[in-house]
């Protein structure tokens, strides 16, 4: 896009005197580029926001230091009464710089966003009990808290915390990273203990494991397909039905088996859970002892599935 600036010098003979001078050319690539940059921007600070209102209303308010920077922050502030986001802007500032020298310019850049504005929202938003019972409330907040991480990662972001150091100890110690993890959780879920009452220590464990089966089911798929295997005797008519009756494709794969060493196909089927009981009865019209060994597959992509057949 190339854009002008009109400027009025003057006047000759009477008549005005208009000058075109251009700006600068601006690609319709760079300005889509930059509108992906805004969004991306926006939906890392939204996730940060949730994570915020997750600790103040609904586990600070009942002690449950689930974890990382905001869980310490929640025990330090009952026990020495620190305001909970100067403690996780102190924390993030030196993770951050442990970021920059120890993992380098990527890393830190992608958990800069995250660890600046998390304390900014801890220190805004109100700490209110939003839900009084705290098992309720340990249950909202977790599942909202894993949708809020599981979005950051999406977008190769963090929220500073405790997610830079098993980062640390894998590049240093090749300590994988989940243990890592578990580590630096565990220890903050272990001063609880000697803080708050056994109930809020149980909480918290129950918190972490919530929270990790949640991004667990966003990451893993939310959408899952059915795969499934079959030899048979009457390929044709079983395919043909597959075909016409439940509009998926069948891939035929040749296979040999160990005892007869006779060379057969196989069918592969990739369907909805919606039409996986269509499929046995198709299947076991034509034939009732057909082998058949079924999956559950997470992500699949391709037509039918990611775009509509016919949409290409």
């Amino acid at each position: 896009m190339l854009l002008f600036a009109i400027d009025f010098v003057g006047a000759i003979n009477n008549r005005p005197y208009i000058c075109v001078r251009p700006l600068f050319f601006r690609k319709s690539g760079q300005t889509n580029n930059m509108i992906t940059h805004i969004k991306k921007f926006a939906t890392i600070i939204f996730a940060i926001g949730i994570i915020a209102f997750c600790v103040n209303m609904f586990l600070g308010p009942h002690a449950i230091a689930a974890g990382g920077i905001t869980g310490l922050a929640i025990i330090l502030e009952n026990w020495f009464t620190f305001d909970r986001s100067i403690t996780v802007l102190a924390a993030n500032a030196l993770i951050l710089a442990l970021a920059l020298v120890l993992l380098g310019r990527e890393v830190f850049l992608n958990t800069a966003v995250g660890a600046v504005f998390l304390p900014i929202f801890l220190r805004f938003i109100p700490k209110e009990m939003l839900i009084t019972d705290p098992m309720l409330s340990m249950v909202a907040g977790s599942v909202l808290f894993g949708v809020a991480v599981s979005i950051l990662y999406a977008n190769r972001a963090s929220s500073g915390g405790t997610a830079v150091p098993p980062l640390i100890f894998k590049k240093y110690f090749n300590l994988n990273t989940s243990i890592g993890l578990f580590l630096s959780d565990g220890a903050v879920v272990l001063l609880s203990l000697f803080v708050f009452s056994v109930d809020s220590f149980f909480y918290a464990i129950f918190s972490i494991l919530i929270t990790s089966l949640t991004m667990s089911y966003i990451e893993s798929g939310t959408n899952k397909k059915k795969m499934v295997y079959i030899i048979s005797e009457h390929n044709e008519t079983i395919t043909a039905d597959i075909l016409t009756k439940i509009g998926r494709g069948v891939t035929l794969v040749p296979v040999i088996g160990a005892y007869e060493r006779e060379p057969r196909q196989m069918l592969m089927v990739t369907l909805d859970g919606k039409n996986y009981q269509e499929l046995l009865a198709i299947v076991g019209r034509h034939d009732r002892e057909a082998f058949m060994i079924t999956d559950t597959v997470t992500d699949v992509h391709g037509k039918g599935f990611t775009y509509e057949s016919g949409s290409v």
